[in-house]
């Protein structure tokens, strides 16, 4: 129809004014005081993916196995790739209903420790 409109990521719109600097994003930084706890729950997250890839077909096997590297502790991974990760977890989690559900709750915990990226 027209008229819709359809928005994925970023929309700015600007109508005039001075002294424009550009898009505030509000995203709260990881808490550094909360290493330990995001290494303890990444640790739980990836015992709890292992036994989720065994409930789920191959092709979400595959995207699980893609996506472990960048969810250890240690892992040197931009936030955006972090954040992507889990999200693919979390979208196969929730297709096999209560199988995945411990899954996509640890999935939040790490998402909270992070700051919401």
């Amino acid at each position: 129809m027209s008229g819709d409109n359809y928005f994925f990521g970023d929309n700015v719109t600007m109508h005039g004014g001075m002294g424009n600097t550009g898009i505030v994003k509000n995203q709260a930084a990881a808490d550094p005081a909360a290493a330990p706890a995001l290494q303890e729950a990444l640790e739980e997250l990836r015992r709890l993916i292992e036994l989720l890839r065994g409930e789920v077909p191959a092709a979400s096997a595959r995207t699980i196995d893609d996506s472990l590297p960048v969810l250890s502790a240690d892992a040197d991974a931009a936030p955006q790739d972090r954040h992507r990760a889990l999200m693919a977890i979390a979208g196969i989690a929730a297709t096999v209903g209560a199988v995945g559900q411990p899954v996509l709750e640890a999935v939040n915990r790490v998402l909270g420790l992070l700051g919401g990226q």
